[in-house]
């Protein structure tokens, strides 16, 4: 026990001593050493943070899409702000006296010691004028960053944007680590790659004194970590192509998506109205950005994707055919009388004899009896009850193809479309009170439909394919040699048997051939299209002209959809447009230069 005694005085001693000379230490540095005052009032840690380089993106063949640019912002602290002269700063800074008052009333709102965004965007010019008299600003410093320039002025509604994050984002969990000042993808590929191409912040720590003038780094750059760029995208775009599209569709409105049907890859994605988008990267962003918004031909408006409401037309008998096909209510053979006391037909032609005539023809009265097939099967006694039967079986084999659901292209805000259901008729007419003279229109793509201008590319390149797509994704590899996303790398195929595929190319061959198609034809250069013109009903003005397509017809390597608003006849616009497309691409060249300087005209926007 007294050993124990012993110890407890001796570890008790050990303490004592260490508290000495602690104590004796601190009192050398505070009152006998003066050289650490003079360090902690002359020198600060300043934290600057290094902003990495946000990953590019290239065309499918290398071409750069977007790239990084540098730009500078003034950064301040308003813990290490002293005697400032706000009027000689708005100077400095060309800036009226209260946006600088206000400037600085936000950042101290943010955080009185963290640094936050004075004055974003610097030129290079503005950054060299404003450093060479910053010594006069303590608290004040320069953030050296980059922001995106566009070296080609195409693809804009795909791309995205960049902007400041947000208040409310930054109050959003989903945003962790985020700061004020940081910019972030804000829409198309920008926003849904967002987490690949943001990189990792790194941060440089630096001695400065009161005066703001930088000593050194600290502790040598012990603590110091480098910034991780993000990771460059590959896309799926063909630029040449994309540019070619835009051009044709300078001064109308509507869209082209050109999908290659093997692998579901974008190869053109217009939406036009487009704009430059390098509008959205100065400090004139905001005034750009409201002056597109309440554009009144809806330049910001994302027609590949959200142009839902507007009805498929006569491209959807093929999806009618192929259900019937299906069902066994038709055969490749089967014919219908032009019976145009059911429905009328926008022109004179030969009897819709067969499956193929009736396509190349786009007989009405032969696809109303075709939907009628589908729909009335005599499944119930009571034709209302018959009738709601029929449309929930075409609707589970019409959305097989796409249609009314979302395809997962990696680009945000995409639509569904509609397609019309059972519940959709109940609750405007009522159970049982609707039949199949409520719902004919559905037959001849009109009525209750709404179609994105992807899913028709889509469904042609399901049609390409006989029988199955893959998603449509507008990036084919996460850098350099990577590989999409894994939802991109699988087939889904349709409720359609394959053999049913055949009897409808064959009449889409013939629509190119010797149809309603033929401004799309490739004949002169050996390249057999497969398509289908269309006319979709607009009540608002002049009809909206539609054109679905593929080439060659085996071995297919384009599938397009081509929709032009208030341009009538998809024969007289969508239909050159598509195949000017076709052979640029299949080609790399345009020989029909004719029907090129015709589509440049704009005079298919005059016909009535």
């Amino acid at each position: 026990m007294k050993y124990l005694e012993n110890r407890k005085y001796i570890i008790q001693g050990i303490y004592l001593l260490v508290g000495i000379v602690f104590a004796l230490r601190l009192f050398y540095i505070q009152v006998v050493d003066s050289s650490y005052k003079q360090a902690a009032e002359t020198n600060a840690i300043k934290a600057i943070v290094q902003y990495p380089f946000r990953g590019l993106i290239y065309d499918r063949n290398g071409k750069l899409l977007v790239q990084n640019t540098p730009v500078y912002d003034l950064m301040v602290i308003p813990k290490d702000v002293k005697n400032l002269d706000t009027l000689r700063l708005a100077e400095l800074v060309k800036l009226p006296l209260e946006d600088v008052r206000e400037r600085l009333k936000h950042a101290r709102a943010y955080s009185y010691v963290q640094p936050s965004p004075f004055y974003q965007k610097l030129s290079t010019q503005e950054f060299a004028y404003i450093q060479d008299n910053l010594i006069d600003f303590p608290g004040f410093f320069i953030n050296a960053r980059t922001a995106r320039g566009y070296p080609h002025q195409s693809l804009a509604h795909a791309l995205g944007y960049i902007a400041e994050i947000s208040p409310k984002q930054l109050e959003d969990s989903t945003y962790r680590g985020y700061r004020p000042g940081d910019y972030i993808g804000k829409s198309g590929i920008e926003l849904e790659y967002e987490p690949y191409l943001m990189g990792k912040r790194g941060v440089k720590y630096k001695m400065v004194n009161v005066r703001g003038v930088e000593k050194g780094s600290f502790r040598d750059g012990a603590f110091d970590t480098l910034a991780i760029a993000g990771k460059n995208l590959i896309s799926t775009i063909d630029l040449d192509l994309q540019a070619y599209g835009e051009y044709l569709m300078n001064g109308a409105k509507g869209s082209v998506v050109a999908i290659e049907p093997a692998t579901g890859e974008v190869l053109a994605y217009v939406s036009s109205p487009f704009y430059d988008p390098n509008l959205f990267t100065g400090k004139e962003y905001g005034k750009n950005y409201m002056a597109l918004l309440n554009e009144p031909n809806k330049t910001m408006f994302n027609r590949p994707i959200m142009a839902s409401s507007n009805p498929p037309g006569s491209i959807f008998k093929l999806a009618q055919a192929l259900v019937a096909l299906q069902q066994g209510v038709i055969t490749p053979n089967t014919g219908y009388p032009c019976n145009q006391s059911l429905v009328k037909c926008s022109h004179a032609h030969q009897a819709p004899s067969n499956l193929s005539i009736a396509i190349k023809t786009s007989c009405n009265p032969y696809f109303y009896q075709v939907f009628r097939a589908i729909v009335n099967q005599g499944k119930s006694g009571n034709t209302f009850k018959d009738t709601s039967i029929g449309l929930a079986d075409w609707r589970e084999q019409i959305t097989s193809f796409g249609f009314g659901t979302k395809l997962g292209i990696d680009l945000p805000n995409e639509k569904s479309g509609i397609i019309a259901s059972p519940a959709m008729y109940d609750k405007v007419y009522g159970e049982n009170r609707w039949k199949f003279s409520t719902i004919y229109s559905l037959s001849i793509g009109q009525g209750e439909l709404g179609v994105t201008p992807l899913q028709m590319a889509n469904f042609m390149a399901i049609l390409a394919n006989r029988g199955y797509y893959v998603a449509p994704h507008v990036i084919r590899s996460i850098g350099e040699n990577g590989k999409p996303l894994p939802e991109y790398q699988k087939r889904h195929y349709t409720s359609i048997d394959a053999k049913h595929f055949e009897p409808v190319v064959d009449g889409m061959a013939a629509v190119v051939e010797s149809g309603t198609g033929r401004n799309a034809s490739l004949a002169n250069l050996g390249i057999a299209v497969c398509g289908k013109t269309g006319t979709a009903q607009n009540p608002q003005g002049k009809d909206h002209a539609v054109f679905v397509a593929f080439a060659p017809k085996d071995n297919p390597k384009i599938a397009i959809a081509v929709y032009v608003e208030n341009a009538g006849f998809g024969a007289q616009s969508a239909a050159p447009i598509a195949g000017l497309m076709m052979e640029k691409y299949l080609t790399d060249s345009v020989s029909r230069k004719s029907v090129e300087k015709w589509v440049l005209s704009r005079k298919y926007l005059e016909i009535d």
